[in-house]
């Protein structure tokens, strides 16, 4: 089998039969409660990834930031 056909976006035709599938299997007053369920679900899994990624950054110690040396103050040099 060509990988090619196997990888393709679905066309016009398809998309309509995949919603027309999805309208079938929820009804169309279940289907913006499934869209804002999905919503929340992708928006907690940000949250969470980004609680974790500061996590992995705040341990990594070749992450830490390195503090520039303070001015010396010249007031006193005459």
């Amino acid at each position: 089998m060509n990988s090619q056909v196997l990888l393709s976006m679905p066309g016009g035709g398809e998309l309509l039969v995949i919603f027309l599938i999805v309208l079938v299997l929820f009804g169309a007053k279940r289907i913006p409660e499934v869209a804002q369920n999905l919503g929340k679900g992708i928006r907690e899994f940000k949250k969470s990834m980004r609680e974790v990624q500061s996590e992995i950054d705040s341990t990594d110690p070749s992450k830490t930031k390195i503090e520039a040396p303070k001015p010396e103050d010249k007031t006193d040099a005459k």
